[in-house]
Protein backbone atom coordinates (compact mmCIF):
# COMPACT_ATOMS: atom_id res chain seq x y z
CA UNK A 1 0.00 0.00 0.00
CA UNK A 2 1.04 3.59 -0.62
CA UNK A 3 0.09 6.45 1.71
CA UNK A 4 0.00 9.82 -0.09
CA UNK A 5 0.35 12.78 2.24
CA UNK A 6 -1.22 16.18 1.69
CA UNK A 7 0.85 18.97 0.20
CA UNK A 8 2.73 20.95 2.85
CA UNK A 9 2.10 18.36 5.55
CA UNK A 10 4.02 18.72 8.82
CA UNK A 11 6.85 16.43 9.93
CA UNK A 12 4.74 15.53 12.95
CA UNK A 13 1.95 14.22 10.72
CA UNK A 14 4.43 12.13 8.72
CA UNK A 15 5.94 10.75 11.93
CA UNK A 16 2.46 9.87 13.20
CA UNK A 17 1.69 7.82 10.08
CA UNK A 18 5.05 6.05 10.29
CA UNK A 19 4.43 5.25 13.95
CA UNK A 20 1.02 3.76 13.11
CA UNK A 21 2.56 1.56 10.41
CA UNK A 22 5.31 0.36 12.74
CA UNK A 23 2.81 -0.32 15.52
CA UNK A 24 1.13 -2.77 13.12
CA UNK A 25 4.41 -4.66 12.78
CA UNK A 26 4.95 -3.35 9.25
CA UNK A 27 7.78 -1.39 7.62
CA UNK A 28 7.36 2.26 6.55
CA UNK A 29 9.35 3.68 3.64
CA UNK A 30 9.06 7.50 3.32
CA UNK A 31 9.37 8.60 -0.33
CA UNK A 32 9.92 12.38 -0.55
CA UNK A 33 8.62 14.01 -3.74
CA UNK A 34 8.85 17.44 -5.30
CA UNK A 35 5.39 18.47 -4.08
CA UNK A 36 4.36 15.90 -1.45
CA UNK A 37 5.63 12.91 0.52
CA UNK A 38 4.43 9.36 0.04
CA UNK A 39 4.98 6.47 2.45
CA UNK A 40 5.25 2.93 1.15
CA UNK A 41 4.28 0.00 3.33
CA UNK A 42 5.93 -3.41 3.13
CA UNK A 43 5.81 -6.51 5.31
CA UNK A 44 2.07 -7.11 5.19
CA UNK A 45 0.93 -10.67 4.46
CA UNK A 46 -2.45 -9.62 3.07
CA UNK A 47 -4.40 -6.55 1.93
CA UNK A 48 -4.61 -3.48 4.17
CA UNK A 49 -7.64 -1.25 4.66
CA UNK A 50 -7.17 2.28 3.23
CA UNK A 51 -9.62 3.66 5.82
CA UNK A 52 -7.22 2.77 8.65
CA UNK A 53 -4.75 5.36 7.35
CA UNK A 54 -7.02 7.91 5.67
CA UNK A 55 -8.41 8.97 9.07
CA UNK A 56 -4.95 10.16 10.17
CA UNK A 57 -4.17 13.90 10.03
CA UNK A 58 -2.22 14.94 6.91
CA UNK A 59 -3.12 11.86 4.86
CA UNK A 60 -4.61 12.62 1.45
CA UNK A 61 -5.29 9.06 0.32
CA UNK A 62 -4.18 5.44 0.76
CA UNK A 63 -3.71 3.53 -2.49
CA UNK A 64 -3.39 -0.23 -2.86
CA UNK A 65 -0.40 -0.72 -5.20
CA UNK A 66 -1.24 -2.84 -8.23
CA UNK A 67 2.35 -3.93 -8.94
CA UNK A 68 4.21 -6.59 -6.92
CA UNK A 69 7.03 -4.06 -6.54
CA UNK A 70 6.09 -1.04 -4.43
CA UNK A 71 8.97 1.30 -3.66
CA UNK A 72 10.40 1.41 -7.18
CA UNK A 73 7.01 1.66 -8.90
CA UNK A 74 5.74 4.67 -10.80
CA UNK A 75 2.76 4.60 -8.42
CA UNK A 76 5.07 5.30 -5.49
CA UNK A 77 6.77 8.22 -7.21
CA UNK A 78 5.32 9.98 -10.23
CA UNK A 79 8.41 12.05 -11.07
CA UNK A 80 11.63 10.49 -12.35
CA UNK A 81 14.32 9.80 -9.77
CA UNK A 82 17.59 11.64 -10.24
CA UNK A 83 20.75 10.31 -8.61
CA UNK A 84 23.76 12.54 -7.95
CA UNK A 85 27.15 10.85 -7.56
CA UNK A 86 30.23 13.00 -6.94
CA UNK A 87 28.48 15.92 -8.62
CA UNK A 88 27.38 13.88 -11.68
CA UNK A 89 23.65 13.46 -12.28
CA UNK A 90 21.83 10.44 -13.69
CA UNK A 91 18.17 10.52 -14.66
CA UNK A 92 15.42 13.13 -14.94
CA UNK A 93 16.88 14.67 -18.09
CA UNK A 94 20.58 14.07 -17.38
CA UNK A 95 22.41 11.58 -19.61
CA UNK A 96 25.33 9.81 -17.90
CA UNK A 97 28.17 8.33 -19.92
CA UNK A 98 30.06 5.46 -18.28
CA UNK A 99 33.13 4.18 -20.11
CA UNK A 100 36.26 2.15 -19.53
CA UNK A 101 37.76 -1.31 -19.94
CA UNK A 102 35.86 -4.50 -19.24
CA UNK A 103 38.62 -5.58 -16.86
CA UNK A 104 41.34 -3.76 -14.96
CA UNK A 105 44.50 -5.39 -16.32
CA UNK A 106 47.31 -3.08 -15.20
CA UNK A 107 48.02 0.41 -13.94
CA UNK A 108 49.21 1.55 -17.36
CA UNK A 109 46.20 0.18 -19.26
CA UNK A 110 43.64 1.54 -16.81
CA UNK A 111 45.16 5.01 -16.59
CA UNK A 112 45.54 5.28 -20.36
CA UNK A 113 41.88 4.40 -20.94
CA UNK A 114 40.68 6.56 -18.03
CA UNK A 115 42.40 9.66 -19.38
CA UNK A 116 41.14 8.94 -22.90
CA UNK A 117 37.47 8.57 -21.92
CA UNK A 118 37.65 11.59 -19.61
CA UNK A 119 39.05 13.69 -22.46
CA UNK A 120 36.22 12.52 -24.74
CA UNK A 121 33.55 13.51 -22.21
CA UNK A 122 32.75 10.45 -20.08
CA UNK A 123 31.30 11.11 -16.63
CA UNK A 124 32.18 7.79 -14.93
CA UNK A 125 34.93 5.20 -15.25
CA UNK A 126 33.95 1.53 -15.40
CA UNK A 127 36.33 -1.37 -14.92
CA UNK A 128 36.08 -4.85 -13.48
CA UNK A 129 38.31 -5.84 -10.55
CA UNK A 130 36.26 -9.00 -9.92
CA UNK A 131 35.28 -10.75 -13.14
CA UNK A 132 32.52 -13.40 -13.34
CA UNK A 133 33.60 -15.50 -16.33
CA UNK A 134 31.87 -18.37 -18.08
CA UNK A 135 35.09 -20.39 -18.02
CA UNK A 136 36.97 -20.98 -14.76
CA UNK A 137 40.19 -20.75 -16.79
CA UNK A 138 39.53 -17.21 -18.04
CA UNK A 139 41.00 -14.11 -16.39
CA UNK A 140 39.15 -13.60 -13.10
CA UNK A 141 40.32 -10.07 -12.32
CA UNK A 142 42.95 -8.47 -10.11
CA UNK A 143 40.51 -8.22 -7.18
CA UNK A 144 41.74 -5.83 -4.44
CA UNK A 145 44.75 -4.74 -6.48
CA UNK A 146 42.34 -3.85 -9.28
CA UNK A 147 40.27 -1.75 -6.90
CA UNK A 148 43.40 0.15 -5.87
CA UNK A 149 44.21 0.81 -9.53
CA UNK A 150 40.71 2.16 -10.09
CA UNK A 151 41.09 4.42 -7.06
CA UNK A 152 44.32 5.77 -8.52
CA UNK A 153 42.57 6.43 -11.85
CA UNK A 154 39.90 8.38 -9.97
CA UNK A 155 42.56 10.47 -8.25
CA UNK A 156 44.20 11.32 -11.58
CA UNK A 157 41.05 11.97 -13.65
CA UNK A 158 38.36 12.92 -11.14
CA UNK A 159 36.04 10.29 -12.65
CA UNK A 160 33.88 8.41 -10.12
CA UNK A 161 34.32 4.66 -10.49
CA UNK A 162 31.76 1.89 -11.05
CA UNK A 163 32.81 -1.69 -10.48
CA UNK A 164 31.15 -5.03 -9.80
CA UNK A 165 30.75 -6.93 -6.56
CA UNK A 166 30.43 -10.67 -7.07
CA UNK A 167 29.23 -11.85 -3.68
CA UNK A 168 28.43 -10.87 -0.11
CA UNK A 169 32.10 -11.25 0.83
CA UNK A 170 33.53 -8.90 -1.82
CA UNK A 171 30.84 -6.22 -1.64
CA UNK A 172 32.28 -4.54 1.45
CA UNK A 173 35.68 -4.32 -0.23
CA UNK A 174 34.09 -2.88 -3.37
CA UNK A 175 32.09 -0.35 -1.32
CA UNK A 176 35.33 0.81 0.32
CA UNK A 177 36.85 1.80 -3.03
CA UNK A 178 33.99 2.37 -5.50
CA UNK A 179 31.55 5.23 -5.90
CA UNK A 180 28.91 2.89 -7.36
CA UNK A 181 28.46 -0.85 -6.75
CA UNK A 182 27.53 -2.82 -9.85
CA UNK A 183 25.40 -5.94 -9.54
CA UNK A 184 25.98 -7.90 -12.73
CA UNK A 185 23.52 -9.82 -14.88
CA UNK A 186 24.49 -13.18 -13.38
CA UNK A 187 23.74 -11.85 -9.89
CA UNK A 188 20.49 -10.02 -10.61
CA UNK A 189 18.58 -12.53 -8.49
CA UNK A 190 21.28 -13.17 -5.90
CA UNK A 191 18.96 -12.00 -3.14
CA UNK A 192 21.45 -12.02 -0.22
CA UNK A 193 23.76 -9.86 -2.35
CA UNK A 194 20.92 -7.49 -3.26
CA UNK A 195 19.97 -7.10 0.40
CA UNK A 196 23.56 -6.36 1.37
CA UNK A 197 23.85 -3.83 -1.46
CA UNK A 198 20.75 -2.16 -0.05
CA UNK A 199 22.46 -1.83 3.32
CA UNK A 200 25.76 -0.54 1.90
CA UNK A 201 24.32 2.91 1.20
CA UNK A 202 26.37 3.22 -1.97
CA UNK A 203 24.47 3.86 -5.22
CA UNK A 204 23.81 0.59 -7.04
CA UNK A 205 23.87 -0.16 -10.77
CA UNK A 206 21.66 -3.22 -11.28
CA UNK A 207 22.02 -5.06 -14.59
CA UNK A 208 19.18 -7.03 -16.12
CA UNK A 209 19.67 -10.79 -16.08
CA UNK A 210 20.20 -12.61 -19.34
CA UNK A 211 16.74 -14.21 -19.23
CA UNK A 212 14.96 -11.82 -16.89
CA UNK A 213 11.65 -10.09 -17.53
CA UNK A 214 11.15 -6.41 -16.77
CA UNK A 215 9.05 -7.34 -13.73
CA UNK A 216 11.81 -9.59 -12.42
CA UNK A 217 14.35 -6.79 -12.87
CA UNK A 218 12.16 -4.38 -10.93
CA UNK A 219 11.51 -6.95 -8.19
CA UNK A 220 15.29 -7.27 -7.79
CA UNK A 221 15.53 -3.48 -7.50
CA UNK A 222 12.80 -3.68 -4.84
CA UNK A 223 15.06 -5.92 -2.75
CA UNK A 224 17.66 -3.14 -2.69
CA UNK A 225 15.12 -0.38 -2.05
CA UNK A 226 13.44 -2.34 0.75
CA UNK A 227 16.71 -2.21 2.71
CA UNK A 228 16.63 1.61 2.60
CA UNK A 229 18.81 2.31 -0.45
CA UNK A 230 16.96 4.36 -3.08
CA UNK A 231 20.08 5.18 -5.10
CA UNK A 232 19.40 2.57 -7.78
CA UNK A 233 19.74 2.78 -11.53
CA UNK A 234 19.05 -0.07 -13.91
CA UNK A 235 20.88 -1.36 -16.97
CA UNK A 236 19.62 -3.11 -20.09
CA UNK A 237 22.56 -5.20 -21.33
CA UNK A 238 21.01 -7.68 -23.72
CA UNK A 239 19.06 -10.87 -23.20
CA UNK A 240 19.56 -14.40 -24.47
CA UNK A 241 17.55 -15.30 -27.57
CA UNK A 242 17.64 -17.63 -30.59
CA UNK A 243 19.62 -15.10 -32.67
CA UNK A 244 23.25 -15.81 -33.51
CA UNK A 245 24.25 -12.59 -35.30
CA UNK A 246 25.13 -11.02 -31.92
CA UNK A 247 26.19 -12.45 -28.58
CA UNK A 248 23.02 -11.15 -26.92
CA UNK A 249 19.89 -9.41 -28.16
CA UNK A 250 19.80 -5.80 -26.97
CA UNK A 251 16.22 -5.07 -25.91
CA UNK A 252 15.81 -1.32 -26.38
CA UNK A 253 12.08 -1.65 -25.73
CA UNK A 254 13.10 -2.22 -22.10
CA UNK A 255 13.83 1.52 -21.78
CA UNK A 256 10.28 2.84 -22.32
CA UNK A 257 8.85 -0.24 -20.58
CA UNK A 258 10.85 0.45 -17.41
CA UNK A 259 10.03 4.15 -17.54
CA UNK A 260 6.32 3.37 -17.70
CA UNK A 261 6.49 1.05 -14.69
CA UNK A 262 9.18 2.67 -12.53
CA UNK A 263 10.67 6.01 -11.56
CA UNK A 264 14.23 4.62 -11.53
CA UNK A 265 16.77 5.70 -14.18
CA UNK A 266 17.73 3.11 -16.79
CA UNK A 267 20.91 3.05 -18.85
CA UNK A 268 21.94 0.83 -21.76
CA UNK A 269 25.09 -1.26 -22.27
CA UNK A 270 25.45 -1.82 -26.04
CA UNK A 271 28.87 -3.44 -25.56
CA UNK A 272 27.60 -6.52 -23.70
CA UNK A 273 24.30 -6.19 -25.54
CA UNK A 274 25.94 -7.12 -28.85
CA UNK A 275 29.46 -8.38 -28.18
CA UNK A 276 30.52 -6.78 -31.46
CA UNK A 277 32.49 -3.55 -31.83
CA UNK A 278 30.81 -2.65 -35.12
CA UNK A 279 27.36 -2.60 -33.51
CA UNK A 280 28.18 -0.65 -30.36
CA UNK A 281 27.97 2.86 -31.83
CA UNK A 282 24.72 2.37 -33.81
CA UNK A 283 22.92 0.89 -30.81
CA UNK A 284 24.38 3.49 -28.44
CA UNK A 285 22.90 6.19 -30.66
CA UNK A 286 19.57 4.33 -30.75
CA UNK A 287 19.54 3.98 -26.95
CA UNK A 288 19.83 7.74 -26.50
CA UNK A 289 17.08 8.27 -29.07
CA UNK A 290 14.62 6.03 -27.16
CA UNK A 291 15.24 7.91 -23.91
CA UNK A 292 17.90 6.00 -21.99
CA UNK A 293 19.33 7.88 -19.01
CA UNK A 294 22.88 6.81 -19.79
CA UNK A 295 25.25 4.52 -21.63
CA UNK A 296 27.87 2.06 -20.43
CA UNK A 297 30.51 1.52 -23.10
CA UNK A 298 33.67 -0.56 -23.06
CA UNK A 299 36.83 1.17 -24.28
CA UNK A 300 40.30 -0.36 -24.54
CA UNK A 301 43.54 1.07 -25.91
CA UNK A 302 44.60 -2.33 -27.32
CA UNK A 303 41.50 -4.53 -27.74
CA UNK A 304 43.39 -7.31 -29.55
CA UNK A 305 45.34 -7.97 -26.35
CA UNK A 306 42.48 -7.41 -23.91
CA UNK A 307 42.10 -10.08 -21.24
CA UNK A 308 38.32 -9.80 -21.35
CA UNK A 309 35.80 -8.90 -24.10
CA UNK A 310 38.24 -7.30 -26.53
CA UNK A 311 35.98 -7.81 -29.60
CA UNK A 312 33.32 -5.46 -28.20
CA UNK A 313 35.61 -2.69 -26.92
CA UNK A 314 35.86 0.59 -28.81
CA UNK A 315 39.21 2.22 -29.42
CA UNK A 316 39.58 5.65 -27.75
CA UNK A 317 39.25 7.44 -31.11
CA UNK A 318 36.02 5.55 -31.86
CA UNK A 319 34.62 6.48 -28.46
CA UNK A 320 35.49 10.12 -29.03
CA UNK A 321 33.66 10.08 -32.38
CA UNK A 322 30.65 8.41 -30.76
CA UNK A 323 30.49 11.10 -28.07
CA UNK A 324 29.98 13.75 -30.76
CA UNK A 325 27.00 11.81 -32.12
CA UNK A 326 25.59 11.29 -28.62
CA UNK A 327 25.69 15.01 -27.87
CA UNK A 328 23.83 15.79 -31.10
CA UNK A 329 21.10 13.18 -30.47
CA UNK A 330 20.76 14.15 -26.79
CA UNK A 331 20.05 17.74 -27.79
CA UNK A 332 17.29 16.63 -30.13
CA UNK A 333 15.54 14.48 -27.48
CA UNK A 334 16.03 17.02 -24.69
CA UNK A 335 18.71 15.34 -22.63
CA UNK A 336 21.64 17.10 -21.00
CA UNK A 337 25.03 15.45 -21.44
Amino acid sequence: MLIVMQQGVSEEDIARVIARIQAMGLIAHPIPGSSRTAIGITGNKGPLSPAEFEILPGVKTAIPVTQPFILVSREARREDTQITIAGRKIGAGHLAIIAGPCAVESVEQTLAVAHAVKSAGAHFLRGGAFKPRTSPYSFQGLEKEGLKILARAREETGLPIITEALDTESIEMVAEFADVIQIGARNMQNFPLLKKAGRCRRPVLLKRGMSATIEELLMSAEYIASEGNGGIFLCERGIRSFSTHTRNTLDLSAVPAVKAASHLPIIVDPSHGTGMRSMVAPLARAAVAVGADGLMIEVHDNPERALSDGPQALLPAQFEALMKDIRAIAEIVGLEV
